[in-house]
This record gives structure tokens, C-alpha cells and sequence, in this order.
């Protein structure tokens, strides 16, 4: 259900249009969906993938993120209860999970439309602070561990700092809708401790340039091309959330330091 909400956010958010209404309609011959057409998963299934009125085709798309967006929330609720979330107080890790999984619904959205148009948009960026600051402040109490709000503050600063003194270096290489979303991702990786935090912050940079080499060895790229760099910040990030601590200290013990 949530991923057929994201499916409405993906298309409607970049065109400034609400979430909430007209209701969904087929952008083809605008017929509104019928509410046995609104079926997550199924009636995409049972319509095979087309209008019931018109015939248009109906992007996979839809349905890929609502399949998706389910598999994504079941890792993270596992990750969460195999103490992927460091605390024994139940009712501090239910606020932390739903911290998480807030996280990931934006991660869906924001992913899908940088790719699509290149931009982040504030509509999901600048409420995600509210959100983020008020649930990992909650569950910090919660949990008896308030110092956490300290790493989690360093890291959305940080993070914050150092993209934003790229955009400013290099306009044009780096956007600020890639500064703001920084910041939120900084929250997440510090709050979860400083090997998270570097593991995600440094994560996204490899992996959008191991991206980048691949396209300019292709020749699908060229020095100058612009490659939206939001995908590669969310996908290091929760690289970091769910494999930092055990990435982290696997480098430390290789170095002799852990």
C-alpha cells in the first residue's frame, strides 16, 4: 500500500501537483481508477499491465515499486530486530523502526525522481527534518542513550558541509537538492554511530564513481555529462546503516586497529 502511495508521489510531486487529489486517473484518456483497480500488486496483474478503458499500457514501473518498496521495508524490519537498531528498550525500537522505514519510502521516492528529472525536491526533502529530528530524538530518550544526538547532529552538519562546499566549488557538478539530502542522511548515519556514518558518507562517492568510469569506458558518458547523484548517496547510506559497523571494523581490524 505504502508503494502505491510512492508511485503517486513519484509522478505528481515533480509536477507540483497534491498527492492527495484529484484521485489517480489513467493519464491517457483520464478515466478515474476504479477502487478494484487500485489494488496494490494485483490489479496490475489482472488488468495486465493496461487501462481497463482505454487500453494505454500501464509502466512496470508501478508495479516494481510497489513489490520493491514492500521487499525494502521487510529487510529493514529485520535488520531492525536482528539488533540492527543497538537497543533493548521496545518501545524506543519501534520509534527507530519507523524512523527507518520512513527513510526508506522517501529513499524510493527520491531515488526514482532524480533519475527521472534530475532533481530533489523540497516537497519530500525539508519536512524529512522535522520527521528525522523528532522520531531519533524519541527513540534516544527513549532508549536512555541521548549522546547518540550528538553523532547524529555531527553527521547531518557534516554531511551537510561538505556537499554544500562542493556545490559551491563546483556549481553544476553537485546540486543542493544533493546538500540537503545530505544533511538528512548525515542524522540517520550518525545516529547510528561514527563507523555507519563513514562507511555511508564515503560509500556514495565510491559508488558514483565506480558508476561514472563505467559510463565514460562505455562511451555513454562524457567528462562534462550530468549523472543525478542522489541514487548513489541513498544507496551508499544504507550501506552504511546495514552493513557499516561490521565494513567499518573489518577495516579497522585489517590495519591493526581494531
Amino acid at each position: 500500500m505504502i508503494g502505491s502511495f510512492l508511485n503517486v508521489v513519484i509522478y505528481r510531486v515533480p509536477r507540483g501537483e497534491s498527492v492527495v487529489s484529484p484521485p489517480s486517473a489513467c493519464p491517457q484518456c483520464g478515466a478515474r481508477i476504479r477502487p478494484f483497480d487500485n489494488i496494490p500488486v494485483i490489479s496490475w496483474l489482472v488488468l495486465r499491465g493496461r487501462c481497463r478503458d482505454c487500453g494505454a499500457p500501464i509502466s512496470p514501473r508501478y508495479l516494481l515499486v510497489e513489490l520493491g518498496t514492500a521487499v525494502f521495508f521487510g529487510v529493514v524490519g529485520w535488520w531492525a530486530l536482528q539488533n540492527g537498531v543497538p537497543t533493548e528498550a521496545p518501545v524506543a525500537l519501534i520509534v527507530a523502526l519507523v524512523a527507518f522505514l520512513y527513510l526508506a519510502a522517501i529513499s524510493v521516492a527520491l531515488g526514482l525522481i532524480d533519475i527521472e528529472t534530475r532533481r530533489l525536491p523540497n516537497r519530500i526533502l525539508l519536512p524529512a527534518y522535522w520527521v528525522v529530528a523528532v522520531l531519533l530524538t524519541a527513540a534516544a530518550l527513549l532508549a536512555g542513550e541521548p549522546e547518540r544526538l550528538l553523532v547524529a547532529l555531527a553527521g547531518g552538519a557534516g554531511l551537510f558541509a561538505l556537499y554544500f562546499a562542493l556545490a559551491v566549488i563546483r556549481p553544476g557538478g553537485m546540486g543542493f537538492g544533493d546538500v540537503k539530502l545530505a544533511g538528512v542522511l548525515g542524522l540517520y548515519l550518525g545516529w547510528l554511530g561514527w563507523g555507519e556514518l563513514a562507511v555511508g558518507a564515503f560509500g556514495a562517492f565510491l559508488l558514483g564513481g565506480l558508476f561514472g568510469a563505467v559510463l565514460l569506458a562505455a562511451r555513454r558518458a562524457g567528462r562534462k555529462s550530468s549523472i543525478p547523484f542522489g541514487p548513489w548517496m541513498l544507496v551508499g547510506a544504507w550501506i552504511g546503516i546495514l552493513f557499516g559497523d561490521t565494513i567499518a571494523h573489518g577495516y579497522l581490524r585489517l590495519y591493526g586497529l581494531a
